[in-house]
């Protein structure tokens, strides 16, 4: 079946505005105390970490 009548684009949209992002979760490093992603190395003072030890200098 076909809908009867075409639908408008703000009733699309009152529709769509129950959907929202969620917000990122990030953690503290104890060593550093920088606050980045779970599982992803960061940079630090121009230092690579992941999992709170040093792996590469830039």
């Amino acid at each position: 079946m076909l809908p009867k009548k075409r639908q408008s684009k703000a009733r699309s949209k009152k529709r769509r505005t129950h959907y929202k992002s969620s917000l990122v979760h990030t953690v503290k490093c104890k060593n550093t105390g920088e606050s980045h992603l779970p599982h992803q190395a960061y940079e630090h003072d121009g230092i690579l970490y992941y999992k709170g030890k040093p792996i590469d200098e830039k």
